[in-house]
């Protein structure tokens, strides 16, 4: 009796921790959001301006022309914490690439919690503290983390709820980066693609 209440046990405390890496609310990530989505797919983000730690505005219109990874989060959210390296990461690897990590941070307790974080953590990138008014702009945030992969034209090209795999930011990443390179490359004065109409193009 007592080994299968063990076993029990067990079954019930892995169930808890899959619920637990799968995000901080009842919302997990779901496959069909790790795709960048097509051109046509895409809608503008909405538009924003918070304050840093700095008191300092930030704006999303002041990074248009960058890829941008948009995270909400929290300083107690288990799967934040898993990502926030990884973010801190993107930053630095990319940064003279035009891309840029956007942290909003939803705790409560506002910049009491988040200052010390950010300092403990070393976090690279700018955090704000996010507003309702700001979660509803973006569909009503309930669960954390949430994040927005922001293309070059403010358009949203990819969403996630939930703990995910650091390589499917980095693939997205990489991704933007290089179509939206390519695409100014195409239009750059002098360029052969950049004369032809676009079904004449190789």
């Amino acid at each position: 009796m007592e080994i299968v209440f063990t076993r029990f046990k067990w079954a019930v405390l892995a169930a808890a921790l899959a619920f637990v890496l799968a995000g901080c609310s009842k919302l997990s990530h779901s496959p069909a959001d790790a795709a960048v989505k097509s051109d046509q797919d895409r809608k503008p983000a909405p538009a924003f301006s918070l304050t840093d730690e700095h008191g300092t505005p930030v704006s999303l219109a002041d990074y248009r022309g960058k890829v941008v990874l948009l995270n909400f989060w929290a300083t107690w959210c288990g799967p934040c914490q898993i990502e926030i390296p990884w973010f801190i990461e993107f930053e630095q690897k990319y940064k003279d690439r035009d891309f840029a990590v956007l942290g909003v941070s939803f705790d409560d307790d506002g910049w009491k919690s988040v200052r010390p974080y950010i300092a403990s953590h070393k976090i690279n990138y700018r955090v704000m503290i996010g507003t309702e008014k700001m979660s509803q702009l973006y569909g009503g945030v309930d669960s954390l983390p949430t994040t927005f992969i922001v293309d070059r034209q403010g358009r949203i090209a990819a969403q996630h709820v939930g703990l995910v795999d650091k390589s499917d930011y980095q693939n997205e990443i990489l991704k933007l980066l290089a179509d939206q390179k390519r695409a100014a490359g195409d239009s750059a004065p002098g360029s052969l693609a950049g004369l032809l109409r676009p079904d004449q193009r190789p």
